[in-house]
């Protein structure tokens, strides 16, 4: 962990400043974007607190406003929070992605049934990736990445993919704040593993988890670029030590690769 040392204290040592004007409206969008995280779990008012830096009265009466206005909802077994209806219905308005979205489900579905594994597009929002498409029937413990779940680039190998496009101050710049946000929510315990796993990808020139993150689940990647050329999603293929092997690296490479060269032609057809 020594090449990372200066990132995780940096992070730790990071504040970016709040303009009075938009501190609101930016404590409003961090509040969406964590619920939206977890659309099938949910989040209880502590926990939302805890991961939004803020105290339970304000998150409480933020919350209240946007069930009013259907963008989170509250259910009512365990009065977790989750992404109310408002949030698809504002996606409504952006028919190039769903149409991208409805071509990418048949291709993955393809490549994962061709592949015998599982085929997922993580679509970069920023510092993360959210999970947009899912396909294939092999069962996989401990994945967490089904579609609208949300994670820091640098927890995924499809994350680590996009990564490495950046130029070095960008990556650093995501970094910095991917570790702390893990060591916000989850310690510092997982630290290592991701490295490893960063690590791993850059000698082998595309995302490579070798069972760094979970044990027992190898995922590789390669990036999508859209119609200005940089990347704004990953291709993964997910699967067993069995099925994929470190001897398989090249010929996974070469697959992803291929596939994920095919979505970027769709996405430039819609101008994304």
């Amino acid at each position: 962990m020594d090449t990372d040392q200066p990132i995780i204290q940096d992070a730790f040592a990071a504040t970016a400043p709040e303009r009075p004007g938009t501190r609101s409206l930016g404590r409003a969008i961090k509040l969406m974007r964590v619920v939206a995280s977890r659309p099938q779990f949910g989040w209880r008012l502590s926990d939302l607190a805890v991961a939004c830096e803020l105290d339970k009265a304000t998150v409480h009466r933020m919350l209240a406003c946007m069930v009013e206005e259907r963008l989170v909802t509250q259910r009512a077994a365990d009065r977790h929070y989750l992404p109310g209806p408002l949030m698809h219905e504002l996606g409504l308005a952006l028919p190039d992605h769903l149409l991208f979205q409805r071509r990418a489900e048949a291709m993955l579905e393809a490549f994962a049934r061709r592949m015998r594994g599982i085929a997922v597009l993580l679509l970069r929002s920023g510092n993360e990736h959210v999970c947009s498409v899912r396909q294939g029937q092999l069962p996989l413990t401990g994945s967490v990445l089904y579609p609208g779940a949300r994670r820091p680039l640098f927890t995924t190998a499809g994350g680590v993919a996009i990564l490495q496009t950046l130029d070095a101050a960008q990556a650093r710049a995501v970094l910095l704040d991917n570790v702390a946000q893990e060591v916000a929510r989850c310690g510092s315990g997982r630290l290592a593993a991701l490295q490893r796993m960063r690590e791993r990808s850059d000698r082998h020139g595309f995302g490579v988890n070798l069972g760094d993150v979970v044990p027992g689940i190898h995922a590789f990647a390669s990036p999508v670029r859209g119609a200005d050329g940089e990347a704004f999603a990953a291709l993964c293929l997910l699967g067993t030590p069995e099925l994929y092997g470190e001897q398989h690296l090249a010929q996974l490479r070469g697959e992803l690769e291929g596939a994920a060269a095919e979505l970027g032609t769709e996405a430039r057809g819609f101008n994304l």
